[in-house]
């Protein structure tokens, strides 16, 4: 599911932090983040959105394999799916807000629109 960047990590390790990515967002609704992570964690949200809006068994397993959360992947089903439920695709916006202090890392905003 994720896509080539490699963020500087072992696959294990990358696929770890960008479930939990995933799962943070998809809780809060908003979170800043670098613009490469953004970029990847987008993709995996919008499926998982999608998985929610086809309301059957598979696709909530589907969605409980990736989410590491329970609570998260229900909320996904019964809150956040039906709110894009006109909607094909384009669930997340990645807005740009500058440079990190720490070590000058483009910084973004990525977000459930």
């Amino acid at each position: 599911m994720p896509g080539t960047r490699k963020l500087g990590k072992t696959s294990a390790q990358r696929n770890a932090m960008l479930r939990q990515q995933v799962t943070d967002l998809l809780d809060l609704g908003r979170m800043e983040t670098t613009i490469t992570r953004a970029k990847e964690i987008a993709p995996m949200a919008e499926k998982m959105i999608s998985l929610g809006k086809k309301k059957d068994l598979a696709s909530y397993r589907q969605a409980l394999a990736f989410i590491t959360r329970e609570d998260v992947a229900k909320k996904v089903f019964d809150e956040i799916a039906p709110k894009y439920a006109e909607r094909n695709g384009g669930y997340t916006r990645i807005t740009r807000i500058g440079v990190r202090r720490g070590d000058a890392a483009e910084v973004a905003v990525i977000e459930l629109v």
